[in-house]
């Protein structure tokens, strides 16, 4: 019997290559994206293009409502940063952190995991070139997995392990586009940017937007992406 995994997917681009990379292990793949009120809803649109590109098992769209307690640029009326340097970035929490983010979402796929039987989730976080959110740490990560194998049954009755697979966590934006390149992925398709257009053009100037610039330029590859 094939191996499953729930892969958490944005339509960015990370996640989309830990999305080919967990398809490459030869897992069947189960994505699960959210609209949780995120003001860049758009990018779901690309993740179900590069779903369907992909050719992956199940995509799944979760609706939560994260707007309910704002306090981010990203679900609430907050100007997003622009055009911060390397170094502005790097010091402290951005406003576009949204609070408790990756722990809502990994323990939807958490759940979705026990149902399917998987043994692994994919998430995208990266600890080196990423601005700054506490939950993209191996530290949490490393904590949650620990939680998660005492909170579930597959868990407590050592039927299934789960690991929380993290394959981009020590990776710079400029590796992990390589990789993708390689796994023949269209970053055309993905959208990184905190605040696009309607027609899901970027706007080059975010965080967000400014490590993928980079990344594409430190790769040598050339960045496909739509700007406004």
């Amino acid at each position: 019997m094939r191996k499953k995994a729930v892969v958490l997917f944005s339509g960015g681009l990370d996640s989309t290559t830990v999305l080919a990379m967990a398809r490459d292990e030869d897992y069947d793949t189960y994505a699960m994206s959210f609209r949780y009120g995120q003001r860049h809803a758009v990018e779901l649109q690309c993740a179900k293009n590069v779903a369907k590109a992909l050719g992956i098992k199940q995509h799944t769209i979760v609706d939560i409502d994260l707007r309910t307690f704002g306090a981010s640029a990203l679900t609430a009326d907050i100007e997003v940063p622009k055009d911060r340097f390397n170094m502005e970035m790097g010091n402290g929490i951005p406003i576009t952190y949204v609070p408790a983010r990756n722990t809502i979402f990994l323990s939807y796929a958490l759940a979705y995991a026990e149902v399917l039987g998987a043994d692994a989730i994919f998430i995208g976080v990266n600890a080196l070139d990423y601005s700054g959110y506490p939950d993209c740490r191996p530290a949490y990560i490393k904590a949650y997995q620990t939680m998660a194998n005492l909170a579930t049954q597959a868990g407590v009755e050592g039927k299934t392990e789960l690991t929380i697979r993290t394959p981009l966590i020590d990776k710079t934006k400029a590796e992990i586009i390589r990789i993708g390149t390689t796994l023949g992925i269209d970053y055309g398709l993905t959208l990184s940017c905190y605040d696009p257009d309607a027609e899901g053009s970027a706007c080059g100037g975010c965080d967000s937007c400014l490590l993928r610039k980079r990344g594409f330029k430190e790769a040598d590859i050339p960045d496909p992406t739509r700007y406004i």
